[in-house]
């Protein structure tokens, strides 16, 4: 994979007071606690992941490897209050990995440690490698893709959750993670929002490559076809994935795209023909296997309801990943294949 970061984890969440400032911490002790020996705040700080909170040194002697930068904080930079803590993990050995728009590979102090201890900085946001063009030639094993009527209404945990209902019913599938937070917590991936937009569609093919005929990737879907500004992520993803099935994934609590007021999301019909006929272009046999939607926002009873109405009409498994699960549509991939 273009990028592969050592693991376990020590997660880093600063002096942050709300976990939806560090979501990309949360996302990787969500799916993956098994691989972070603990989590390491700044005074001040009162995110609590249920992890063990560790110093640079107990982390090191409990096997980590590297110290994710696991927060989202205004501008996306470096703050000088983690510096401490930052060189006191390259001095210890550890490498550090970060989806910040600061790269760290431009903070010369980071860079000087990291060369002086032989320890590597990460910038997850920027490609390791350089792609070729997209092919489309007809790759073996089998490829599902989260697609979204909008951004950010859960692609990531959607196909996660696919990938964990499969491989717990004993099929050979894998996760393969297009964006920073994906990436951290499968440890490989691609973030394709970084890729130049000729080379999306061959840097997904490198993604998920020929595999055994009963292999499942599970690509992670990103954007959104409607979208007025990232539409042409999605497309070159639905190109280079190949897909053969898809997942219409939606926040039951959108009417329009999220901070385009002016832009409304679809009937849901619409949508899927619409991404039937652009996947069509790489795979003509493309189908939707269900829909995920994120119904957080619902009470119970109001969210089973919505979720058995959109079942009916639409003749499809209706599920949302966190509040019942994915057996329907797993169920439905393993019934067409």
């Amino acid at each position: 994979m273009p990028t592969t970061l050592p693991k376990p984890y020590l997660l880093f969440l600063g002096d942050e007071t709300e976990v939806g400032n560090v979501k990309t911490s949360s996302g990787i002790a969500f799916w993956r606690s098994e691989q972070c020996v603990g989590q390491i705040s700044l005074d001040g700080g009162t995110v609590d992941l249920g992890l063990p909170q560790v110093t640079i040194a107990q982390a090191k002697e409990a096997g980590a490897k590297t110290l994710v930068i696991g927060i989202a904080n205004f501008g996306g930079r470096v703050s000088e209050n983690w510096m401490p803590v930052l060189k006191d993990a390259l001095r210890s050995g550890l490498n550090i990995a970060a989806g910040l728009h600061t790269q760290l590979n431009n903070v010369p102090e980071l860079v000087e440690l990291a060369e002086n201890y032989n320890r590597k900085l990460f910038d997850i946001r920027q490609p390791e490698q350089q792609f070729n063009v997209g092919k489309g030639n007809k790759r073996t094993g089998k490829r599902l893709l989260s697609v979204g009527t909008d951004c950010s209404v859960g692609k990531m945990y959607t196909s996660l959750s696919i990938e964990k209902e499969l491989v717990a019913r004993g099929y050979n599938a894998d996760f393969r993670a297009t964006g920073q937070t994906g990436i951290f917590i499968t440890g490989e991936g691609v973030c394709v929002d970084a890729v130049v937009s000729d080379f999306i569609a061959g840097a997904t093919e490198v993604l998920s490559p020929d595999n055994e005929t009963n292999h499942w990737d599970v690509i992670e879907g990103q954007g959104s076809l409607f979208h007025p500004a990232y539409a042409g992520v999605t497309l070159g993803l639905l190109h280079g994935s190949q897909p053969d099935a898809l997942v219409l994934c939606h926040d039951a609590s959108r009417e329009t795209i999220e901070d385009y007021p002016d832009f409304p999301i679809p009937e849901f019909g619409d949508c899927m023909d619409f991404y039937i006929a652009a996947a069509k272009l790489t795979n003509p046999n493309v189908y939707f296997v269900g829909m995920s939607i994120n119904t957080s926002k619902l009470d119970e009873d109001s969210a089973i309801k919505y979720l058995k109405s959109l079942e009916q009409k639409y003749a499809l498994p209706c599920c949302d990943p966190v509040r019942t699960g994915v057996s329907g549509i797993v169920d439905r991939m393993i019934e067409l294949t």
